[in-house]
């Protein structure tokens, strides 16, 4: 099986539920905050792993108890994460406010992700045919586009989630097979005129469609946090491509594992809760 190399944020999550999303200007009291891991990146990561992936992951996490506490936590799951860098200041926050509906809304303070860099193609150097690398856009998004160039001069295939929504060079949307938006993010790709030949839609509960190919969602049991669910399917999706699975499997397990991850609070599982 070949490897899935992940680029992409670490954050450490401070998830507070609310009874519904305030409106513009409206304060509402919500529940006792709580501490969870993280990260488009990590969350990625994770899911690959749990999906049987052998999983390396790149980037940065700050000088902090919390940095060396998300480096340990991803090593009990299995990833590699000797690129996973400690630099200076604070590990990346998330502040998420999750409804009693299971949706959220997210804000993002980049912290140690800033640091991303292009020091850190370097723990590229042993990515080979057939490996996938999945990135994401919470870094810095020039050292996004030259790894995804050096994967695919090295034979690699690139899985690029255009989360959250920034522009890119077409060259770049070009390499990934394939770019995966959710629907917003497609609109806005075709808007940008954009649209990559190889583009996965994911759409929820509508399920998902890639080429001529549509999978229905899987259902859920109960929906307890819907937070890393998009994550989740883009890390199965990685891990299904890299064992060599054609693209309408990868999309049935990617959404298998996207549903369970409904059911559980925050983003990431607990390590020993396989």
């Amino acid at each position: 099986m070949a490897d899935v190399w992940v680029l992409g944020s670490l954050n450490v999550d401070v998830v507070v539920r609310v009874p519904r999303h305030p409106e513009p200007g409206e304060t509402l009291i919500g529940g006792d905050p709580a501490l969870a891991f993280g990260g488009k990146g990590a969350n990625q990561a994770v899911a690959a792993a749990r999906a049987g992936a052998a999983v390396r992951m790149i980037g940065a996490v700050g000088e902090d108890a919390e940095g060396a506490a998300y480096r340990e936590r991803l090593a009990r799951f299995g990833v590699d994460v000797r690129g996973v860098r400690r630099v200076p200041g604070p590990t990346g926050r998330a502040f998420i406010a999750v409804a009693d509906d299971g949706e959220n809304t997210i804000i993002v303070s980049p912290g140690a992700n800033a640091a991303v860099g292009g020091q850190d193609l370097d723990a590229l150097r042993g990515i080979v045919a057939g490996d996938v690398l999945l990135l994401q856009l919470e870094v810095d998004l020039d050292v996004v586009a030259a790894a995804a160039r050096t994967a695919a001069a090295a034979g690699a295939r690139v899985v690029l989630n255009t989360a959250p929504y920034a522009d890119l060079p077409a060259d770049v949307l070009a390499l990934a097979e394939p770019v995966v938006a959710n629907a917003s993010e497609a609109e806005l790709l075709r808007a940008a005129g954009g649209r990559p030949a190889e583009l996965l839609v994911t759409r929820g509960e509508e399920g998902s469609a890639w080429g001529g190919i549509a999978v229905p969602a899987d259902r859920a049991g109960t929906v307890v946090d819907t937070t890393g669910a998009g994550d989740t399917y883009c890390g199965a999706l990685a891990a299904a491509l890299a064992a060599g699975e054609d693209r309408e499997p990868a999309m049935r397990a990617a959404a298998a594992a996207a549903a369970r991850s409904v059911e559980h609070a925050g983003a990431q599982p607990e390590p020993d809760d396989r």
